[in-house]
Formats: structure tokens, sequence, C-alpha cells
């Protein structure tokens, strides 16, 4: 990250390592090709060449090259995983991931960014996540805060109430 701060081309450099990090997230079978102790080198750098070559920067080209070469390729994802957080921390930008019944319609989602932004005074990346087994209302997840108005822990939270007993017999 202090590579491409100096040559001024982080916001490349990021694109190029979102491109790495979802391309790897997507491939379980790229993730065993750089794993594997039996494919040499060369052959790993040519296969990661012919699938990124063109589509990302010279720095972000020269970069797997080292890694290939150290043999660390096992690690790439990772690395670029690391790099896209890191790049969000010197930004500023925070993730709130939001996790509900339903998808968000765009009015709603408006307005949940609105409030977020309120309350962090950062740039805010909202992330969204379907969940049935909620019924209802929503999970918000700020960094490691959490605010839970979904029904199924309404209805938890009433069963728990209704286990205690708070009638006692006095006879």
């Amino acid at each position: 990250i202090n590579l491409a701060l100096e040559k001024g081309e982080l916001e490349k450099a990021y694109a190029d390592m979102q491109l790495i990090s979802n391309t790897c997230n997507q491939s379980k079978d790229l993730l065993v090709f750089l794993k594997s102790p039996i494919i040499n080198t060369d052959k790993k750098q040519e296969v990661l060449k012919e699938i990124f070559g063109s589509k990302i920067t010279k720095l972000s080209n020269e970069f797997i090259n080292i890694i290939t070469r150290k043999k660390r390729e096992t690690y790439l994802e990772g690395i670029a995983t690391e790099f896209v957080a890191q790049y969000r921390t010197h930004k500023k930008i925070l993730t709130a991931v939001i996790t509900s019944a339903v998808g968000l319609d765009d009015n709603l989602r408006s307005k949940v960014l609105e409030i977020v932004k309120g309350t962090v005074k950062s740039e805010v990346e909202l992330v969204e996540k379907i969940n049935k087994d909620l019924i209802g209302g929503f999970i918000l997840r700020i960094g490691d805060k959490q605010v839970d108005a979904s029904i199924a822990r309404k209805l938890k939270r009433l069963t728990m109430n209704f286990s205690e007993n708070p009638y006692i017999k006095d006879y």
C-alpha cells in the first residue's frame, strides 16, 4: 500500500486487489491450483499472467511475480483481501452490514445509509445480506457494534421471559 501511495496508483492498486480477491473467492479451482505443490512456479506465473495480465496495472503484475517467485502464491487471496481492508482504513471507509429477511428497496437503503453516516461521521459502504431465518426486521453491524432488531431475536427473548415462572404458590 505504501508503494502504491508513493507511485500515486493507490486507486488502481485497490481496484486490482479487489479483482484478485473476488476472482479467488469465486474460483475454488484457482485456489487449489495456487496451493498445489506439484505445479511449478513458472506454470503458476503463466496462468496468473493469463488471468490478470491485461486487467491489472504493471505494479500489481510485478507484485504477483514477486509473490510467486518467493513461493508465496498460496497467500495471494489473503494479501489481496488485507490490502482492501487497509485501503478502507486508510480512506476511513467503514463497512456496515445489514442482514434482513428480504432485500432492501432503494428508499430504505438510502435511509439506512443516512442514519449510519450520521452516527459514524465517515464514509460508509453498505453490504446487504439476506437471512430468511430472521422472519422480519434486521441486524445492523458496524465494526464491532451490532443492533439486532429482528423478529427472531424478539421471539427468542419472549420465549426466555415465558420460561421464567415469577408466580410462586403460597399455600
